[in-house]
């Protein structure tokens, strides 16, 4: 299993935030424990679409020098989109894989 963190720069008040998430709750929530984020802070439906942490650019370098993956703005939806076919539902594993293809042809059009 793998964490992951996005190259966004989310403005949130004075702070600059990115995105951090796991294949697997377990091993995301060890990696918040490890970087000194709090468990309250995760974010997860239905308040948000998918499970993860909004963390700071300190907490990201720290995540990524503990291990984790950094992936474009488009890791989130990528993510998601795998859930969704691995659900097993004919209606989500349809949306997962028109979502991979978005994310396939944005990722060739990118300079």
């Amino acid at each position: 299993m793998t964490v992951y963190v996005d190259d966004v720069r989310l403005q949130y008040g004075r702070m600059v935030m990115c995105h951090m998430w796991a294949d697997g709750l377990e091993e995301l929530l060890a990696m918040a424990d490890h970087i000194g984020v709090a468990r309250k802070w995760l974010q997860q439906p239905p308040k948000a679409s998918w499970v993860h942490f909004d963390i700071s650019l300190g907490k990201k370098a720290l995540a990524i020098a503990a291990g984790a993956v950094l992936t474009d703005k488009y890791g989130p939806v990528e993510h998601v989109a795998k859930v969704c076919i691995a659900s097993g539902n004919p209606v989500s594993v349809a949306y997962g894989e028109r979502r991979l293809k978005q994310v396939a042809e944005a990722r060739a059009r990118k300079p």
